[in-house]
């Protein structure tokens, strides 16, 4: 049975018996993030754009373990020249991997590295795992097509977005839930900055009204998949 921890801020740990899996693991300059970059011991690592906070601490933790980075091609010819293994993929694309299927979807957002240059597109990604899909949005806005996202694939896990002006708000993000239609959605991408500030409890109460279950994870804190 694998294990899913919320890192803070878009920063995930999947974990089964045999592998760890880490998307968009922002810790080090991350003010709300329970953990340093050293604390993450992951095979693979996930990255869904170029920014700072996606990016985040992916080649020191790839170097540190002999992990691959998982990412689009951009990114992954960028983490490659910095001395890490990488997988390089793009959207609609999907690979088998040790652990487990990955596929990378859209997202409306941009990507580029600190400093200015082009990062690829940006994307979300599924990622199943000893037979549950998780469906990590990435930083996006919503969009219609994620109504295939879920008719394509039964999403058991939904991690999305709410914190508005970079991404999703909370009524947005309500309505990207209702597309996709998954077994149980988890909020990410909030308070971390004040522009960010949303409370994930109004979220919630949205979402259960809507009739979704729906769990708010404190920093550091997971469930069983």
């Amino acid at each position: 049975m694998a294990k899913l921890t919320y890192l803070s801020h878009s920063s995930w740990l999947i974990e089964n018996s045999n592998f760890t899996v880490a998307i968009d693991p922002f810790l080090e300059g991350n003010p709300t993030a329970p953990l340093k970059a050293a604390d993450i011991k992951a095979n693979f690592i996930i990255v869904t754009h170029a920014h700072g906070d996606h990016l985040g601490d992916s080649i020191p933790i790839a170097k540190a373990n002999d992990g691959t980075i998982i990412t689009n091609f951009e990114i992954a010819n960028y983490c490659q020249e910095k001395g890490a293994q990488v997988h390089p993929m793009h959207i609609g694309g999907a690979h088998e991997f040790p652990f487990g299927r990955v596929k990378m979807t859209p997202a409306w957002h941009g990507s580029s590295f600190p400093d200015g240059s082009y990062g690829g597109t940006p994307a979300g990604c599924l990622v199943t795992i000893d037979g549950k899909t998780i469906y990590h949005t990435g930083d996006t806005g919503i969009f219609l097509d994620m109504k295939l996202i879920g008719e394509m694939d039964h999403i058991d896990v939904m991690l999305v977005n709410i914190g508005d002006n970079f991404t999703m708000g909370i009524d947005d993000a309500v309505k990207a839930v209702e597309f996709v239609n998954p077994d149980l959605v988890i909020p990410m991408h909030y308070k971390t900055f004040d522009v960010i500030e949303v409370d994930p409890q109004e979220f919630a109460d949205k979402v259960r009204a809507k009739g979704f279950n729906v769990r708010v994870l404190e920093y550091g804190t997971g469930i069983e998949l």
